[in-house]
C-alpha cells in the first residue's frame, strides 16, 4: 500500500507531465487489458472487490488513521491487506494458468488473423455439416457485450472451436444438444446454454421454433451473432440485432463470419 502512494507522491512532485503521461497511459492499457481478459468470468467481480478494497484502504488509513497515529490499527489492517492478496492470488489461478497458456501455445507469436481465419472455416464446416444431416443447432458468438450470465446457466467448456466438437454436442441424444453454445473469440467456452425467447411470432407466415425466438432473444439484448440450424428443414439462419436473416448461404456465412470473429 505505501508504494502505491508513494508514487502517487511523486507523480504530484513530478515537472516533467510528459513522463507521468507515458506511465499512466501504460498503467491504464495494463489495467484495461486485465479487465478485458476478465470480462464476463467470475474474475471480473473479483478483480473488482480487490479494487475496492485497496481503494477503502487507501481512503481510511492515510486520510484517518494515520491523522490519530491509529498504529495497531494500521498494523492489523496491512495483515489483513496481504491475507486479500494472497487470497486473491488463489481465486486468480484458473485465469492465471489460461494466460501462461495462451503465451506459450506457437499461434499466440504467429499471429491471431490465421488462427481466426481457420475458426471460421471450423464454424463453416460443422454449419454445413449439421444443415446436411439436419441436425438442430444454436451457436452464439459472443463480442462486445459480455455473455456471463448466459454462460453461468450452462456447462464450461473452455476449448478450441472444432467441426467435429460443434457436431458432438448437438448430436442427437447428447445431453447438451438442445441447447445453445457459446463462442468467444477461437473458444467454445459454455454448452448447454439457456438463452432468453423472444416473443412467439413468424416471419414470411413461418412459424418460428424456440431455437429461432432464442437466436432473436440474445442478440435483441447484446451485440451477439446467433447461428441457427433448423431441425426440420435444415436452413442456416442469421441473427444480429433482434433480426433473423433465413437461408444464409455459405458465401455469406464466411463474409459475416470472418467480420465478426476478431
Amino acid at each position: 500500500m505505501e508504494p502505491l502512494v508513494d508514487y502517487f507522491s511523486r507523480v504530484a512532485n513530478n515537472n516533467d507531465w510528459r513522463v507521468v503521461c507515458i506511465e499512466l497511459i501504460l498503467i491504464g492499457l495494463v489495467v484495461y487489458w486485465f479487465v478485458d481478459f476478465l470480462e464476463g468470468t467470475r474474475g471480473e467481480r473479483l478483480f473488482r472487490g480487490v479494487i475496492l478494497i485497496l481503494v477503502i484502504g487507501v481512503l481510511i488509513l492515510y486520510l484517518i488513521v494515520q491523522q490519530f497515529d491509529f498504529v495497531r490499527l494500521q498494523y492489523l489492517y496491512k495483515g489483513f491487506l496481504i491475507g486479500v492478496l494472497i487470497i486473491a492470488v488463489a481465486a486468480f489461478q484458473p485465469e492465471i494458468r489460461r494466460v501462461l497458456i495462451r503465451l506459450g501455445q506457437p499461434r499466440f507469436w504467429s499471429g491471431p488473423l490465421q488462427h481466426l481465419s481457420r475458426t471460421v472455416e471450423e464454424l463453416i464446416t460443422a454449419l454445413t455439416e449439421l444443415s446436411a444431416a439436419r441436425i438442430g443447432a444454436i451457436i452464439v458468438i459472443e463480442r462486445q457485450v459480455a455473455l456471463g450470465e448466459f454462460i453461468e446457466t450452462g456447462i464450461r467448456i473452455d476449448a478450441k472451436v472444432t467441426a467435429e466438437l460443434l457436431k458432438t454436442i448437438f448430436h442427437p441424444g447428447t445431453a447438451l444438444h438442445d441447447m445453445a453454445v457459446i463462442i468467444r473469440g477461437d473458444r467454445v467456452v459454455a454448452a448447454g446454454v439457456q438463452l432468453p425467447l423472444a416473443e412467439a411470432g413468424g416471419i414470411g407466415g413461418v412459424e418460428l421454433g424456440s431455437r429461432h425466438r432464442a437466436a432473436i432473444g440474445i442478440t435483441t439484448g447484446s451485440d451477439a451473432t446467433c447461428l441457427v440450424v433448423s431441425e426440420e428443414t435444415g436452413i442456416i439462419s442469421l441473427a444480429e440485432n433482434g433480426k433473423l436473416t433465413r437461408n444464409a448461404d455459405e458465401s455469406r456465412l464466411r463474409k459475416r463470419l470472418a467480420s465478426v470473429i476478431s
